[in-house]
């Protein structure tokens, strides 16, 4: 059970999560019209330091537009309502921070326009590690990764996670901490929740867009502090064969951040440890979301 702060955020103002309600008629409930943003913010030397968070907003905006689902604040007043938020909860603990917006009250109607009725919520709670960071067991999923031709990869929307739903129930009943998605070719997308990275030969491999992956956040961040750490890196199709011959493979994604991989299945990836090179990426992007890598402090919003 979800500890969730005292107050949230609810179409403008800040109450206690038990004054937000919403009717069963929300078009969201039936259709899943929903767009929701994943972030974390990190408790370290008196201050709390959300991570990207203009990112992380401009992302939720432009999620929205895939389905003409408007967001009725701007990302100044969402930025605002986030901190406000942090600071009305007192929050002093690394969080997790879900806004999300959704279609109101819209009957059975499918032709979703922008004129539809929505309301924006904000909440938080506490949040440490998703995964053992020691490394974790993945599978390949019985189910594939939704493809552009159907739906858009990159929204963050509702309707679309009940995809990585179907993965991880899948890996869970096989007896595995995670699933690993292919795309409609058979090549690695991403998991359910999070890109993937592989290395081989000291270079850093993560599969492009068109694999249906996400533009993740945190993969973008690897991507550019990778360059500090002397690591190449390409963005390239991944077979399962290039997966399952990696040197190490690695999960990234805001919850996740960045957690090994250290078995494929029945089959131990490199060592069955975590490799030097996801050790030294875990440390640097634990420095940087801490605030303590002052070259990526843009990345930063203080709270307090």
């Amino acid at each position: 059970m979800v500890n969730i702060s005292k107050y949230i955020w609810f179409d403008g103002k800040l109450l206690t999560h038990d004054k937000a309600k919403v009717p069963v008629t929300s078009h969201a409930i039936h259709y899943g019209t929903s767009i929701f943003e994943g972030i974390r913010a990190y408790w370290n030397t008196g201050n709390l330091f959300i991570f990207r968070l203009d990112d992380h907003i401009k992302r939720f905006r432009n999620s929205g537009k895939y389905y003409n689902i408007s967001l009725r604040f701007s990302d100044k007043e969402i930025k605002k309502a986030i901190i406000d938020l942090c600071r009305k909860n007192k929050i002093k603990k690394s969080c997790y921070i879900r806004p999300f917006y959704f279609v109101g009250k819209y009957g059975i109607n499918l032709h979703v326009t922008k004129k539809a009725p929505t309301h924006v919520a904000i909440f938080s709670f506490p949040f440490g590690d998703l995964f053992n960071k020691n490394g974790i067991t993945a599978c390949i999923s019985v189910w594939r990764k939704f493809s552009d031709e159907s739906t858009p990869t990159q929204a963050k929307m509702g309707g679309n996670y009940l995809n990585s739903i179907l993965a991880t129930q899948d890996a869970k009943k096989r007896g595995y901490d995670e699933a690993i998605l292919l795309d409609k070719n058979g090549n690695v997308s991403e998991a359910p929740g999070e890109n993937i990275f592989i290395i081989k030969k000291n270079t850093l491999i993560t599969p492009p867009l068109s694999s249906s992956a996400l533009d993740g956040i945190t993969r973008k961040s690897i991507l550019k502090f990778s360059k500090d750490l002397n690591l190449k890196t390409k963005v390239k199709n991944i077979s399962v064969k290039e997966l399952k011959s990696a040197d190490e493979v690695f999960l990234s994604g805001t919850a996740a951040e960045v957690t090994p991989v250290i078995k494929l299945e029945k089959m131990k990836i490199g060592t069955g440890k975590i490799g030097p090179v996801t050790q030294v990426v875990m440390e640097k992007y634990s420095d940087i979301v801490m605030n303590s890598n002052k070259m990526y402090s843009k990345w930063i919003t203080p709270v307090y």
